[in-house]
């Protein structure tokens, strides 16, 4: 899975980010097709927004689509989705969610799949390092970007 366009996509986000100097997460959302409808990365230090997590990114950067667009899609992740990115997921009937690492933070995982999302954990080891990196070096940052 490691080779998958989607995660692909998603990790070059995450290193996007890491390169802007914001938090290295990074989202692709592909169709039940296989299509690429959009990719993003966490942008809340560069536009200093509050809300514009690498899900919702990459679901802003999908444009307005039909709700059926996003019916079967699989959103791919480089760490958990906290709860804001869940709900996303759950709100746009994504089908499944596939996060490249869950031991810097653990989100809603289990809320998906009680909503029946399916949840593939792939504890990808560039992914990890690239958290424990930024956890690291800007815990502030860090912090508040999980709401604490």
């Amino acid at each position: 899975m490691d080779q998958d366009p989607g995660f692909i996509a998603a990790l070059e986000e995450a290193k996007k980010g890491a390169a802007e100097g914001g938090v290295p997460i990074g989202a692709c959302l592909v169709s039940k097709d296989g299509k690429i409808l959009g990719r993003g990365h966490n942008m809340r230090v560069q536009k200093g927004s509050a809300t514009l997590h690498a899900e919702i990114s990459a679901l802003e950067n999908s444009g307005r689509l039909p709700a059926s667009a996003y019916e079967g899609a699989t959103m791919y992740t480089t760490l958990s989705p906290c709860d804001m990115c869940t709900g996303a997921c759950v709100l746009y009937k994504v089908k499944r969610v596939v996060i490249g690492e869950n031991k810097n933070f653990v989100g809603g995982e289990q809320y998906l799949q009680n909503r029946g999302i399916e949840v593939v954990v792939m504890e990808n080891e560039e992914c990890k390092q690239l958290m424990e990196k930024f956890i690291r070096e800007k815990p502030d940052v860090w912090n508040e970007d999980i709401g604490v």
